[in-house]
């Protein structure tokens, strides 16, 4: 950090609630200025007093002098917000911090891989975002979900959320860059022993990012799916990939129109087929799973 602090002397300013709703003050009024596209984005010392419930002057003072360099950044017209200061607020705002609430299970589609059933549940399991079979039991799909989203959604709005949030991270996934933070990924394609779809795909594409460690999985074709040649040639055949969860493609290697195999070994080269209708789309990947070329192909 810029402050030179300490990950734990940073996180300690936040155990003061008075700084925190130094934070929050800061947040709302920048969202306020925005909306109105009024006044300068940095906020006066006597714009924060009035906002936040501090003793005296004094007091806020030293406050915003421990934020500043960490939290919040000191500017000719008053204080605005750091890229940490922005990330920890927002988290605050959202009450991402807590709990999800439960939710009662959701039907959605997808086809599962095991049984070949048609309809799949969601729901809650370890604050995690799950898609199962409701007749085999068994997972398909397990996700990030956030307090924010399950407060503000219900049903299928639900459901729809978490699908363009894993469509939106693994299309960046697959351009290397973590979500979570922006850093790099490493990527290695693994063979995998028990495929559910041993006949299709049996590549799995695991990506660790370098930086936070954050790690995401999936089927070698399903992030072929998100790529842009592939958006563009499902959305001519009238269908939107670019929004749709992993879970929601079983159906195209469940019947072998999706699959995946590797056609060289040093250096390692993968080919990924999306097939629709008559016509397919060939793309060749690299050993980091990236997508190098890409053929459109019609069967006669």
């Amino acid at each position: 950090m810029g402050s030179g602090r300490s990950a734990a002397d940073a996180f300690a300013l936040l155990s003061d609630e008075t700084r925190v709703a130094i934070l929050r003050a800061v947040a709302r009024a920048q969202a306020e200025l925005d909306e109105v596209n009024a006044g300068p984005t940095e906020l006066a010392f006597s714009e924060v007093y009035d906002r936040v419930d501090v003793g005296n002057t004094s007091k806020l003072s030293y406050h915003l002098g421990e934020l500043t360099g960490t939290f919040l950044r000191k500017g000719e017209s008053g204080y605005s917000l750091t890229h940490a200061g922005e990330r920890v607020v927002r988290f605050v705002l959202s009450g991402n911090y807590e709990r999800p609430p439960e939710f009662e299970p959701v039907e959605t589609d997808g086809r599962c891989p095991f049984c070949g059933e048609r309809s799949l549940r969601a729901r809650l399991h370890h604050q995690f975002f799950l898609v199962e079979c409701p007749a085999c039991e068994r997972p398909v799909s397990n996700y990030t979900v956030t307090p924010a989203q399950v407060r503000s959604l219900e049903g299928e709005e639900l459901v729809r959320s978490v699908e363009r949030k894993q469509a939106m991270d693994y299309a960046q996934v697959r351009r290397g860059v973590c979500p979570q933070c922006a850093g790099p990924l490493s990527t290695e394609v693994r063979d995998i022993d028990e495929s559910p779809f041993p006949d299709a795909d049996s590549l799995l594409a695991v990506d660790r990012c370098r930086e936070c460690l954050r790690g995401y999985t999936a089927l070698l074709t399903y992030g072929v799916a998100y790529h842009p040649a592939s958006v563009a040639f499902h959305r001519e055949r009238g269908v939107d990939i670019a929004t749709r969860g992993l879970w929601t493609f079983n159906d195209h290697l469940y019947e072998g129109r999706w699959t995946a195999e590797r056609v060289a070994t040093d250096p390692a080269e993968y080919e990924v087929v999306l097939r629709h209708g008559d016509d397919a789309l060939r793309c060749r990947l690299d050993a980091s799973a990236t997508v190098q070329r890409t053929e459109r192909v019609r069967r006669r």
